[in-house]
């Protein structure tokens, strides 16, 4: 296990260089200039090439990226250029919004996925089995904007039961802000649990009939502890893996959600430091976001051994 975990942080290192080094290029590929950003149409170029100076902007990007890689070994994410402040401070004050938002929305995409998989698979070419089929496909292609807005539409204005927008007043308690998040949640999770399914249900169709599932019900096990005990247990490997994929992707989905619903998070963040043009805080969030995708991915490797003995490292 050592040795393994050697390699993969060796692995790791080497995948968020490599990350470091693609952000810091997009940063700078995207058109816009953050000094006359900051300073207005109004500002004189003079101005402008002062700002860039003052920022550092004016230098070689060699010479940039150098400082940016040193930086980041000393775990240094700078500070933003519109905010002032350093962009580990105004991440953390934003990720409690996010952990509990993409928290809740893991737990919908779960619940909805796993027990529906496997009532599908049990069910197999039943008209329940081709209804969740069809249904779990057609929430793959909703995006979950749509959803968002969708939902905002019904449930926010015209029966007033959720927000339409926000997180609350500042001194809201948990129970108010979580109230703001339901439907964030619900938009998020709802499409990403159709994957779900569709994994869970090809697994458990792959296991339904082996021996030892035969050999299970032929001893007189009744259906729950066949399917639980034996069936879904052998099974579970291949979900794992896309709850996995699934969280990680729910991280990056969180962008877009906080945006349709006025959510002050880590992805509203991001959106307005692309605007702002505020590559501190673009190049800080994605390669946060990427070692939590890395990380997500090392973690659901060691849940095998977990959940399977027979697996071994």
């Amino acid at each position: 296990m050592t040795a393994y975990l050697s390699r993969r942080f060796a692995g790791m290192a080497i995948v968020m260089l490599m990350v470091a080094a693609i952000v810091f290029v997009i940063a700078r590929v995207v058109p816009g200039d953050p000094a006359a950003v900051m300073l207005g149409s109004n500002a004189t170029p003079a101005d402008v090439a002062a700002l860039r100076t003052q920022l550092g902007l004016d230098r070689p990007l060699p010479v940039q990226f150098v400082l940016y890689i040193r930086d980041i070994l000393s775990f240094d994410l700078g500070n933003s250029i519109f905010l002032n402040r350093p962009v580990v401070d105004a991440m953390l004050d934003r990720a409690e919004l996010t952990s509990w938002l993409t928290g809740m929305s893991i737990a919908i995409a779960i619940t909805i996925g796993v027990p529906v998989g496997v009532l599908a698979a049990v069910r197999r070419g039943t008209l329940l089995d081709q209804a969740v089929t069809a249904i779990s496909m057609l929430a793959a292609s909703l995006p979950s904007f749509w959803v968002g807005l969708t939902l905002i539409e019904y449930f926010a204005v015209r029966l007033g039961w959720f927000p339409v927008a926000g997180y609350g007043n500042p001194g809201a308690g948990l129970g108010e802000r979580l109230h703001h998040l339901v439907l964030p949640a619900i938009a998020l999770g709802l499409p990403n649990s159709a994957l779900i399914i569709r994994f869970t249900r090809t697994s458990m169709l792959d296991v339904l009939h082996e021996d030892y599932v035969r050999t299970a019900r032929a001893k007189g096990l009744g259906p729950g502890a066949v399917i639980i005990k034996h069936a879904f247990r052998n099974a579970l490997i291949p979900v794992l893996t896309v709850i996995g994929l699934t969280i990680a992707a729910l991280i990056g989905g969180a962008i877009v959600t906080e945006t349709v619903f006025g959510l002050p998070g880590v992805g509203n963040l991001i959106v307005s430091a692309v605007l702002r043009r505020d590559y501190p805080v673009i190049q800080g969030a994605l390669l946060i976001i990427s070692g939590l995708y890395v990380l997500i991915n090392m973690a659901v490797d060691l849940l095998y051994a977990v959940v399977d003995p027979r697996v071994r490292y």
